[in-house]
């Protein structure tokens, strides 16, 4: 079945005047019969299809994976967001899912910043999977001042506004993980834009933490669990530490090298961060080179060296390329590391 409504919303901020008013339902016969059908059926195949991660590489990604907050020792049903997805899809008459569907509405108005458009709500069922039915909300946008051919008299037929697929925001519930296979606790939305408010009107539904936060996160744990290990609870190196480790924290995305770990220990976490995820990246700047490469790759192919007051790297087994053209670099014999090292540590004592 399907829920067709229209929202407008005059004026802005908190003052703003958000309404929605019903248009059509439909049950499967008469969507099969409708000018829909061709307009939403390629886009729902696009919502199961479109992938999702878990924790994704940034927080800014359009599609996200949430799940239904539940306190410890209760059950999904003391989520209210939880039940309007159940309620919608257990629904059997056409007034029954109009009333469900309903709640999803007035949760959408209520949220902050929401915007006008077709707000669609519709249960399908994947036949080649399953025989129990998915839960989709679509909200589809305006677009203004739309010209299209009509007919050979008046050739051009102005449309004030239509609701347009491109952009569209979705929601698909359950989560299907693996093809046959779901998940009731999670719901995947998607949202083109970087703006949240689509996301906002469920407000019980949380997402999982981006892959950089769980990587600092867990990077931090490993050097106050060193901390501790290494110093003297209330020394002054422990508070002096825990100092530089906070502006460490706030400062931006470029950092340079602190010089409190050896090698060997930063290893050994290195280790421990890719056992849990493989594809964790490194990148490196040093002076105006750039470099970037796989964690799990420092202590084996990419190594960092100081020599007194010059810090070098060795790439070793990489293959060294140069943008189409022609170049001095490009005839290069490369230096063997051994004679490097040795005219590196000469330059380092040339001064003294």
């Amino acid at each position: 079945m399907l829920h067709f409504l229209f929202i407008s919303v005059d004026g802005k901020g908190e003052n703003s005047e958000k309404k929605y008013k019903h248009f059509q339902t439909l049950d499967h016969s008469e969507y099969e019969h409708s000018a829909l059908k061709e307009f939403l059926d390629g886009e729902l195949v696009k919502i199961v299809k479109r992938k999702v991660e878990r924790h994704p590489k940034n927080e800014q990604v359009p599609t996200k994976l949430g799940y239904f907050a539940v306190e410890p020792e209760y059950n999904l049903d003391s989520n209210s967001n939880f039940n309007m997805f159940q309620k919608s899809r257990q629904s059997i008459s056409k007034e029954e899912f109009l009333e469900n569907a309903l709640t999803f509405v007035q949760a959408y108005i209520d949220a902050s910043a929401v915007r006008g458009g077709a707000f669609i709500v519709l249960t399908a069922t994947l036949k080649k999977y399953f025989d129990e039915s998915f839960v989709f909300i679509l909200k589809c946008d305006f677009e203004p001042k739309v010209a299209s051919i009509s007919d050979e008299a008046t050739i051009i037929k102005h449309v004030e506004m239509a609701i347009t697929t491109k952009n569209m925001k979705s929601i698909q519930y359950p989560y299907m993980p693996e093809e046959g296979i779901i998940e009731v606790s999670e719901v995947k939305i998607h949202q083109a834009s970087h703006a949240r408010y689509f996301e906002d009107f469920l407000k019980y539904v949380e997402y999982g933490e981006p892959m950089p936060t769980i990587v600092k996160n867990q990077l931090l744990e490993m050097v106050y669990e060193h901390v501790s290990e290494t110093t003297e609870e209330n020394s002054e190196e422990r508070i002096q530490f825990e100092k530089d480790l906070e502006v460490w924290e706030t400062i931006s995305e470029e950092r340079t090298i602190q010089e409190k770990l050896s090698t060997e220990q930063v290893k050994e976490a290195s280790n421990r961060l890719v056992e849990q995820t493989p594809d964790l990246e490194i990148n490196l700047t040093i002076g105006q080179s750039k470099i970037k490469s796989l964690l799990s790759e420092f202590g084996e192919t990419l190594h960092i060296g100081k020599l007194i007051i010059d810090m070098c790297y060795s790439l070793i087994q990489i293959k060294f390329s140069l943008r189409k053209g022609i170049h001095l670099l490009n005839f290069i014999d490369p230096t063997n590391f051994n004679p490097l090292s040795k005219k590196l540590t000469e330059n380092a004592f040339k001064d003294e």
